[in-house]
């Protein structure tokens, strides 16, 4: 997600701003709802944009971590 520009910049779109960033950056989904104060983690889950790379990032990890883990069991 792009920084919010001066035109656009409301409490609202800092606070989708933020809960993107530190999602990001590592925090979980739990610790974003508790940062902005979310009953519902649903709710949490709409203020979070990710990149689509993000997933594909993760999917390809996830794939390399299990090769790794074979090559133990194997070897």
């Amino acid at each position: 997600m792009c920084p919010p520009g001066p035109d656009n910049l409301t409490p609202h779109v800092l606070r989708h701003f933020c809960a993107s960033e530190l999602y990001l950056g590592g925090l979980d989904l739990l610790g974003i709802q508790e940062v902005l104060g979310h009953s519902w983690i649903a709710t949490t889950m709409r203020y979070i944009h990710v990149r689509q790379t993000r997933v594909e990032d993760a999917w390809v990890s996830g794939q390399q971590r299990a090769a790794k883990r074979l090559e133990g069991l194997m070897g």
